[in-house]
């Protein structure tokens, strides 16, 4: 055909062409345009339109930025005259423009390539034209296509120098000539090297002689090479603040970040050191800094941030669309190069089979191809599982940061039913923030801090009045607080882990279709049309994995349910723990969390059993056996070994993909709905007035003239602006806020607001703080606080942060000691440090765990004292201390100079306490408006009868309270807190041998020899079964080589095939159950091992383990036990085993290749160790990277007002992106590493691979279907070692759990039962009580607290325990006890209590602590925790106690044995907590009854009811002793005991030690205001003996 015709050309065109070149037209079809050296021109060309139009379009932007070019000025001429740089100092510049002195060598080798090319080039093109010296110029293109390359090297020598040359142009000529170059060696390749693979075609340039391969060696470096290998220069994010050091990912070459070896370094730091610390890994990538990723992402996530209200899926894909477009292509590659290995193996068995005929590529080549296509796979994979968990954390970072900082703008209120739909929380102790209305409902306050903890400093005035708010309205509150911050928790735990691990629904979309289309193309063309059989057959048979799989859904719902039952025993148990032992409930309690363990292992055991299925062995073999039936029985075609063993692995892909759309469907449903959730709570939670929409409509700013007003004007508020039915209101009651007409707060004083429970004393700090929204009543409302000065602000319910003391104080203040040492002390703080002795460096804990509840209060009050701020807002800040510590800070704080003119809003019930510093007096009234406002109490008082009637009775409380025994200590107590909780360790090296030995024990029972022999001799027939059946299919094949295809008997084949499968199966099954009978015996047995370790553990390992980390030992551990150890351990046997199997039978068929398969596998463990040895450092890091990110968050949303209210927003944002920078720095390593290790393995067994495939074509020839079997096994075999390394791994790092078990179960214990510790069965009988030369200890090395006491009490005496703080008083109560250790001999019931066993003993004395502590559920639970006694017996108690007169007395709501308790009765007064512990004491009907006076936290009518059942409704012989906190309690008694230093220096009865001069008694009685009344108490106690 005519060219020039068909290209549209005039003849004459043609005629011209035929006389220049000398040829006819038509044998353009064999010219120049048809040799392949033109494409690199091509590509040459391309560059050159494109760097033009690059430069041009530069060009026009420049000019449009700098406007037309000016004439150089005076100025510049100047500059001439700067003397130029000397050469040395030019290519110093040069070298450092380009990236250093190693960018710079490979950039001038590259030139040097380039140029040597052109020479090679040129001389070929010279030779070529001595050859055609007369011929025209277009024939000697057609005859010498070497022009063109010479031209392509030309173009790359010319790009080259520019890249060395020109700076600003250096990266993009450098990436058009390394695409020219690639074109070149690409064309090469074709012509030259390809066909050196055949058997039929010759290279094309042979004529240039060796000039060829040296033309392809250099083009190798120079296109290949180089950039592979150049390191890539740092490119900062911000030009202006380079890191320091960057990350080696950012600055190494391609191959580098290819195959990791720019963790090398790490690799073997981590290998040489005992641990990796988080300070020796490399510095995070500026690319990878939080404040980078919030700066880019927000903008299209944050609605408030400028991005569009849409699903937060579609604002991820915005941000992260350069990634997912990365993970495509490489799903792509993963997709074409998988089946690499099947098609080689076909072609090789293919080759062997017909020895070669017909053959036309080498067999080398698909040897290389075994090689070189499963590790293009690799590197695909690899890349992406880079890019993912590189996009995973970043994402955990985003959304982290996001739900932080759209939760410091929420509205804070309690979350209605409807969103208790949600998800549950993982989290087993979410901290609870108290709602805003918590000074209306005060059973809010906090009642946190250690056990043994400053108990006198519970308000007496709060409890009082505690009352008056029903159970119901607290329950209310507390779950709606929960469910507030259990869904923000929530978000960030378990919804972002649903959304990260959906992250990969890629695979589902696109992955799965791709490969399941190539698997059908792939196996149509083996087999035919019987694949399609086998594709029907996994069609048919799909529905069962999905029905086994709801089956297995219903398990794990009602196994969730029974594991959720036994955490909670187990957190009520530890958080009641010295409850218990003081009762000696340690074996019945041990006894009810074993039976709820046994229910949860039941379960565990029909859930292991339901999901591991023979399922997914079955499936895959009932789709061979029906294709491969089909295939030889019907189509009646030979199925030989090629097609065996190609066809088997693509069946195990197809298999995979169906299964994949199975499990990870479930996983897109969880991800789609945590998204929906995310994004429901980013754009349709209520925020504040200041950042809702419509701000400017419902906030009205005041004149100019009233800014500095301080106050509220026809102002309305309520706690949602959704709905005014009060149903999201803290208290689910309709509430509003509303303040008619002016209130303006008095400036440079103290302002007091008062008023009735419920009345609104908060929410007017709430409301003032913008926390509540606002309403205009009329055109003149408003309300303003003036921030311009600072706030301060203390909450009711204390909120403090994991930090030190000071720290808390300053709270980013800068520290002024004087102002510091000033605050401490008229904080009623100097004390409390001096108990520490870390003094104010003392960690407070999470939560404020080392302080009580009067201690956070404090803190809290000196952090608002301490600032600088010039309004204060306190919120019953005294409603945790008593009265001591209350009067104490009124007169050194309240009138102490540090608030000496800063206006001070003091919300408190204490009215008799507050009101005489108050200059100002807001009375609140019970329907949430202002009653009254005046300058001093006397009018307030006149004007509100209820407000006197309250003022009377803290009076009366003022009074008692006074009376309290609170001499000035002379001893020191010994520090309680401070140091005694320590910080968890990381745990270094591989897991210890005992630890493991703790879950091997328990897995081998008691007959571990047998356990192991029957289940690895299971495992090992299983596995040899298994590979026998892959042998047998080789088998079935390789008869066709030696018989005619009508002689093999198929039938015999297929029944005998599926019966080694039968067998198989069988076995498998058997060895799994076995093996798990052994691993649920492990869980019992470790977690009895581990909950009767903690029973019996001593009060002073209590004292020194935080109450969190005992629950954590006892859910998270033990749940590690039960699920990843057992399967980490399992499949690494399995595993084991099936290398063994594979190397053993490799080694059987090809005996020389012992050696290198005994290498390749030494070379993995080798490199396993090196990983592992890092691994497991950096994965113990970023455990501990997490948990601090997670508390910071809950820490922060627990005290969102505070934060809000002191402005300190921006700081909390700070730290949270500093703690998501240190968590994505160890992340980010710790799944690199994953890659490190898995390119290496793979390597290793491409490569064992490739050489096994040498040997036996090349080497011996066993046959093809020997050669498929022992290629199919070394495939196995290599897989299997990175799998093997990955579960040691996990193992390893789950293995943690272990060591932490363990360290728990090797502690401190008390004595132990035995027989002879067993009591006579009728003791005891009396309570006489007899002690001699009684001395304690708290520790074996601490100094002695009591000494030598010796006293004794006769059964039914009333003795009263008295001195001053620090005498001993609680100690003789805990020696009594034997909870600490002690000397000398306790007498009760005539039996030395040193040889009874604990819970005998503990079980037959009573005690009621000062705070008892009470269990959530019934109040039938709580005075007969384990049944024991009916209803009727129950209620005499309970009426006996008093509790019914006092409920009738007062008009309480009635508690009945059917009354929900809160757990630790949070949802009752103190007195009522006392009243049940007496019931509970009257239940038990111990002879020994002692007490810890609470009347210091409660009330004088509870008190009053407490004392008289005391005295009229136990039993006469019940001996009682009452732990005295004031004089009136115990001058009735029959003797009182005074301590001091731990010695008794009186006892005796009252008159008696009334009458001694020298007295202690007297002298505590004659200085008390009471004093007749208690001369009188006491002489009537006198004479009532002498009647009696």
């Amino acid at each position: 055909m005519d060219v020039f015709r068909s290209w549209g050309l005039p003849q004459g065109a043609t005629l011209f062409f035929d006389s220049f070149v000398g040829v006819k037209a038509p044998s353009w079809d064999k010219l120049f345009l048809q040799d392949t050296f033109i494409i690199p021109v091509a590509f040459a060309c391309l560059c050159i339109c494109l760097q033009a139009l690059q430069i041009l379009t530069h060009g026009v932007i420049s000019f449009r930025k700098s406007g037309p070019s000016v004439t150089a000025g005076p100025e510049q001429l100047l500059d001439n005259d700067v003397p130029h740089p000397t050469l040395l100092q030019s290519i110093r510049k040069i070298i450092e423009s380009r990236g250093g002195l190693s960018i710079f060598l490979y950039t001038v080798t590259r030139l040097v390539g380039c140029v040597a090319l052109l020479a090679l080039s040129l001389n070929s093109l010279v030779r070529c034209r001595k050859d055609y010296r007369t011929a025209p110029i277009m024939r000697l293109v057609t005859e010498c296509p070497e022009l063109f390359m010479t031209a392509t090297f030309l173009y790359s020598s010319i790009a080259a120098t520019v890249s060395l040359t020109v700076k600003n142009w250096s990266k993009s000529t450098t990436r058009y000539n390394i695409i020219v170059l690639l074109s070149a060696f690409g064309v090469y390749v074709y012509r030259d090297l390809w066909p050196l693979a055949t058997f039929t075609e010759q290279p094309m340039d042979l004529s240039e002689g060796s000039v060829l391969w040296i033309k392809l060696a250099i083009l190798t470096v120079t296109s290949v090479l180089i950039p592979l290998f150049i390191p890539r220069p740092y490119v900062p994010v911000d030009a202006n603040n380079p890191m320091p050091e960057p990350n080696p990912e950012q600055t190494c070459s391609l191959f580098s970040l290819m195959v990791y070896t720019y963790l090398d370094p790490v690799i073997m730091l981590g290998y040489r050191v005992p641990h990796l610390r988080f300070d020796q890994l490399p510095p995070l990538s500026d690319t990878d800094y939080s404040q980078y990723l919030t700066s880019k992402a927000f903008p299209h996530m944050d609605p408030y941030g400028g991005a569009k209200r849409r699903h937060l899926f579609f604002s991820l894909m915005r941000v992260f669309r350069k990634e997912y477009s990365i993970l495509a292509l490489t799903i792509v590659g993963q997709c074409v190069f998988a089946f690499a290995s099947p098609i080689g193996i076909n072609r090789l068995l293919t080759y062997i089979e017909t020895k070669g005929a017909g053959t036309i590529v080498r067999p080398w080549f698909w040897i290389f191809w075994l090689f070189a296509g499963p590790f293009a796979r690799v590197l695909c994979f690899q890349w992406y599982i880079f890019i993912a968990t590189r996009t995973l954390v970043h994402t955990e970072g985003l959304l982290t940061q996001l739900v932080f900082e759209h939760s410091l703008r929420i509205r804070l209120k309690a979350e209605t039913s409807d969103d208790e739909k949600a998800v549950p929380s993982d989290q087993d102790n979410a901290t609870v923030v108290g709602t805003p209305d918590s000074a209306s409902t005060p059973e809010l306050r906090s009642r946190e801090g250690s056990p043994e903890g400053s108990a006198s400093e519970h308000s007496q005035v709060s409890t009082a009045v505690s009352r008056e708010t029903s159970s119901e309205t607290q329950s209310t509150l507390t779950k709606g607080a929960d469910n507030l911050i259990g869904k923000i928790n929530n978000m960030v735990t378990t919804d972002l882990t649903n959304i990260v691990d959906s992250r990969d629904f890629l695979l589902l979309v696109l992955f799965v279709p791709m490969q399941t289309t190539l698997c059908m193309v792939f196996l149509y063309q083996v087999l035919g049309w019987s694949a399609f059989v086998g594709l029907g057959t996994i069609v048919c048979l799909f529905p069962v994995p999905g029905f086994i799989a709801r089956k297995v859904q219903e398990v794990q719902r009602t196994r969730m349910k029974k594991t959720d039952a036994r955490v909670q025993d187990v957190t009520e148990a530890v958080n009641v723990l010295r409850m218990i032992k003081l009762f000696g409930w340690e074996g019945k309690m041990s006894a009810r969390l074993e039976e709820r363990r046994d229910d949860e292992l039941m379960w565990l055991w029909k859930l292991k059993v339901c999901s591991k299925s023979a399922l997914g062995f079955i499936i895959p073999t009932l789709t061979m056996l029906a294709t491969y039936a089909t295939y030889t029985v019907v189509m009646k075609q030979q199925l030989n070994a090629s097609k065996i063993f190609s066809s088997m692995t693509v069946f195990s892909m197809l298999r995979m993909q169906l299964f994949r759309i199975t499990w990870q469907m479930t996983q897109m449903i969880q991800g789609k709905v945590s998204l929906d959730r995310l994004t429901d709570f980013l754009q349709n939670t209520e925020l504040l007035d200041s950042f809702a929409d419509s701000k400017a409509k419902k906030i009205v700013p005041i004149p100019s003239v009233q800014e500095d007003k301080f106050g509220f004007r026809n102002a309305a508020f309520s706690w949602s602006a959704e709905s005014s039915n009060g149903s999201s209101t803290p208290s689910r009651r309709s509430f509003s806020l509303y303040v008619k007409d002016e209130l303006l707060f008095r400036r440079g004083c103290i302002n007091l607001i008062v008023g009735p429970t419920g009345s609104g004393k908060t929410s007017m700090l709430m409301a003032l703080l913008g926390e509540m929204h606002f309403t205009r009543s009329d055109s003149n409302s408003w309300f303003n606080l003036p921030r311009h000065g600072g706030v301060a602000y203390a909450a009711q319910e204390s909120w403090v942060q994991n930090e030190t003391i000071r720290e808390n104080i300053l709270f980013g203040s800068p520290f002024d000691e004087t102002r510091y040492n000033k605050v401490i002390k008229q904080c009623a703080l100097e004390r409390n440090l001096e108990l520490f002795e870390a003094g104010d460096s003392t960690d407070v804990g999470e939560r404020g765990l080392t302080l009580s509840g009067g201690q956070k209060a404090r803190i809290t009050l000196a952090r608002a004292i301490y600032s600088f701020a010039e309004i204060i807002l306190l919120d019953d800040v005294l409603a945790a201390l008593d009265v001591h510590t209350s009067s104490w800070i009124i007169d050194n704080c309240f009138r102490g100079d540090l608030v000496k003119d800063r206006t001070i809003l003091l919300v408190t019930h204490n009215v008799a306490l507050a009101s005489p510093i108050a200059q100002f007096i807001v009375t609140m009234g019970q329907d949430g408006s202002v009653r009254s406002q005046d300058a001093d109490i006397d009018s307030a008082l006149a004007k509100d009868s209820l407000l006197a009637s309250e003022l009377h009775h803290d009076e009366e409380v003022v009074r008692l309270a006074k009376e309290e025994i609170l001499l000035p200590s002379t001893t020191k107590e010994p520090p309680a807190h401070n140091k005694l909780i320590m910080a968890e360790e990381i745990a270094q090296g591989h897991v210890t041998w005992k630890s493991m030995k703790l879950f091997l024990s328990g897995l081998g029972g008691s007959y571990p020899v047998f356990f192991f022999c029957v289940w690895i001799a299971g495992c090992l027939f299983e596995d040899w079964a298994n590979t026998f059946q892959v042998w047998f299919l080789g088998y079935w094949g390789s008869q066709y080589e030696t018989h005619e295809p009508s002689e093999v008997q198929v039938s015999f084949y297929l029944s005998t095939y599926s019966m080694i499968l039968a067998v198989t199966m069988v076995v498998y099954t058997g060895a799994y159950i076995f093996y798990i009978f052994g691993a649920l015996r492990a869980s019992k047995k470790i977690n009895s091992s581990l909950i009767n370790s903690i029973l019996t553990s001593t009060l002073r390992w209590l004292d020194e383990t935080p109450t969190a980390r005992i629950i954590a030992r006892c859910t998270q551990d033990i749940r590690a036990v039960d699920e990843p150890i057992a399967q980490a351990f399992v499949a690494l046997v399995e595993i084991t085993v099936a290398m063994v199997t594979r190397l053993l039978v490799v080694v059987l068929f090809t005996p020389v290749f012992v050696f290198p398969g005994v290498a390749v596998g030494a070379l993995g463990m080798y490199l396993g160790n090196l990983y592992l040895s890092a691994q497991l450092s950096v994965k113990r890091e970023m455990s501990n990277a997490r948990s601090p990110l997670l508390a910071h968050f809950s820490a922060a949303i627990a005290g969102i007002v505070s934060i809000r209210a002191y402005g300190a927003e921006l700081s909390f944002k700070n730290e949270s992106l500093k703690r998501i920078n240190h968590y994505i720095r160890v992340a980010r390593m710790s799944y690199n590493l994953n890659r490190w290790i898995g390119v290496r393995i793979d390597v290793l067994g491409s490569l064992l691979t490739a050489a096994l495939a040498s040997y036996l074509v090349y080497g011996g020839s066993v046959g093809a279907a020997n050669t498929g079997f022992s290629l199919n096994m070394i495939v196995e075999f290599c897989t299997m070692i990175l799998w093997g390394v990955r579960f040691f791994n996990e193992l390893e790092v789950q293995a943690n759990s272990l060591e932490r078990i363990q360290g728990y179960i090797d502690i401190d214990h008390e004595p132990p039962s035995t027989e002879s510790g067993k009591p006579p069965a009728a003791w005891p009988t009396s309570g006489d009580l007899s002690v001699e030369r009684l001395s304690a200890r708290y520790s074996q090395n601490g100094p002695e607290i009591l000494h030598d006491l010796s006293f004794e009490i006769k059964s039914g005496e009333r003795i009263g325990v008295g001195g001053r703080t620090g005498s001993g008083k609680s100690s003789l109560t805990l020696a009594l006890l034997r909870c600490i250790l002690t000397e000398g001999t306790v007498y009760y019931d005539g039996i030395p209590t040193n040889t009874l066993n604990l819970d005998a003993l503990r079980s037959n004395i009573t005690i009621i602590p000062q705070t008892p502590e009470l269990l959530s559920g019934a109040l039938r639970r709580n005075l007969d925790p384990f049944e024991q006694n009916d209803d009727a017996t129950l209620n005499d108690a309970l009426r006996a106690a008093g509790l019914f007169s006092l409920q009738e007395e007062l008009e309480e709501a009635r508690l009945t044995l059917d009354s929900k308790v809160a757990s630790g009765g949070g949802n009752l007064s103190v007195g009522q907590r006392q009243i049940i512990a007496l019931a509970r004491a009257i239940v038990r009907q111990s002879k020994l009854l002692i007490l810890d006076e609470a009347t210091s936290a409660i009330d004088y009518k509870t008190d009053t009811v407490i004392q008289t059942t005391l005295r009229n409704q136990l039993g006469s012989d019940v001996t009682i002793i009452t732990v005295a906190h004031r004089l009136q309690t115990i001058m009735d008694a029959d003797k009182i005991m005074v301590l001091d230093d731990g010695r008794i220096v009186e006892f005796d009865s009252p008159q008696v030690l009334l009458r001694k001069e020298d007295g202690l008694l007297k002298a505590l009685v004659d200085g008390s205001g009471d004093k007749v009344a208690l001369y009188a108490m006491a002489e009537g106690r006198a004479s009532t003996s002498h009647h009696q």
